[in-house]
């Protein structure tokens, strides 16, 4: 049996927006087994009801992908994935299947495909690379399109710091997030954007987590997207009071992503608490960021 192990993802972080992500220590697993025949698909925790078991699936449509490209075809093949990441939450669980379902395709091949190749297959699946890469390689991932392929390097995060994520009872879908964008932008809207993003990097990598207010403020998508999320700005606002050093949504949303050294628990208690105060369900965890990617192994 193959067992691959994925981290949940908070792609842009505020101002990188289709640049950055980060890893985080939260986990989708996916396991493969033979059998003698025909598929099997049996889905656990999160999406359990609502995801497909059939060829439909997600990480079924990545696996194939594998062995369409190597020419193997499973006589029988029995997959069980047991779900911790939310759906439809920003926080990647799409990613997380595409990359799980590569990668257990890949071993049950003989891992013929390098994180390279891995990385360009399911970027081709997803159509860019901003949970995909971190979920894949662990900690924050800046990366950029490079003649269709992707330039990535990776920095690990300082120590002590951790992300309270409020994520909302609702979905949102990343086409509906991205419909809500403007086709073009200001030079002053990208120029300010550039030097946040420069900013993020520059503190993350340094420890600096001062001028983490600043850096995660944003200009191209985030002020297009509130209107989305009921009780945004008073769940930002909430939680930069109780403490948090960056507030910003994780990907397209409708998860809030906050970043503190400090203070987590009554941080995640008052975004909680403010969206619930805005008529919005939610939950709020307390995450690690994970320095490590998607782990596989074949247990006998």
């Amino acid at each position: 049996m193959i067992r691959v192990h994925v981290p949940a993802t908070a792609a842009n972080l505020g101002p990188g927006f289709d640049c950055l992500g980060m890893a985080l220590e939260l986990y989708n697993v996916v396991e493969f087994s033979k059998i003698p025949r025909g598929l099997s698909i049996e889905v656990e925790g999160e999406g359990a009801g609502e995801l497909a078991c059939n060829e439909g699936n997600l990480v079924y449509r990545a696996a194939k992908r594998v062995f369409d490209r190597i020419g193997y075809k499973p006589d029988g093949l029995r997959i069980r994935l047991v779900n911790s990441i939310p759906v439809g939450r920003g926080l990647g669980s799409s990613a997380s299947a595409v990359i799980g379902g590569i990668i257990a395709a890949n071993m049950l091949c003989g891992a013929q495909l390098s994180k390279r190749e891995i990385l360009a297959l399911a970027c081709s699946m997803e159509g860019h690379p901003d949970n995909i890469a971190p979920a894949l390689l662990g900690g924050l991932v800046i990366y950029a399109a490079v003649d269709d392929e992707i330039t990535w390097t990776k920095i690990n995060l300082p120590a002590g710091l951790k992300a309270v994520v409020a994520v909302p009872d609702f979905t949102l879908s990343t086409r509906d997030a991205r419909e809500a964008l403007p086709h073009m932008v200001t030079m002053r809207d990208a120029v300010f954007n550039i030097g946040r993003t420069a900013l993020l990097v520059a503190a993350l990598q340094k420890g600096d987590l001062s001028v983490l207010g600043t850096a995660m403020d944003d200009k191209l998508h985030q002020p297009f997207r509130v209107g989305l999320i009921p009780g945004y700005k008073k769940v930002v606002s909430a939680a930069r009071l109780a403490g948090a050093r960056g507030v910003a949504l994780s990907g397209a949303g409708p998860a809030i992503i906050a970043l503190a050294d400090n203070n987590q628990e009554l941080i995640a208690k008052v975004m909680k608490a403010t969206f619930r105060e805005c008529g919005v369900n939610a939950r709020s965890l307390i995450l690690a960021p994970s320095p490590v990617g998607a782990r596989a192994l074949e247990v006998l």
